[in-house]
């Protein structure tokens, strides 16, 4: 974890400085992002005022890809494996069950 300096200076980690090739020197830009902020690596520029509705659409495409990839690995659940009760029973007991 980095620390902030009293000149609010910031070290950046070497791994991630080699992993995005930034150098000493480097001019790089920290973008609001919510509650976090994001630093931007030179040459990792986004256009002006973002990026424009196919580029957000095929990125919102692609983390879809990813996320059903994801999904297809899980286990799926497994039906009744006679253990004496379903699924929704569990659901239906207890003292407000009617």
């Amino acid at each position: 974890m980095s620390k902030v300096t009293s000149k609010l200076q910031v070290t950046l980690p070497k791994a991630l400085a080699a992993r995005y090739a930034i150098r000493p020197g480097d001019d790089i830009r920290f973008e609001g992002a919510g509650d976090v902020i994001r630093v931007v690596p030179p040459g990792a520029e986004a256009p002006p005022g973002g990026h424009d509705v196919e580029a957000r659409l095929a990125l919102f495409d692609a983390a879809t890809e990813r996320q059903e990839a994801r999904q297809a690995g899980r286990l799926a659940l497994r039906p009744d494996s006679g253990r004496g009760w379903t699924r929704e029973e569990l659901y239906e007991r207890g003292p407000d069950a009617d």
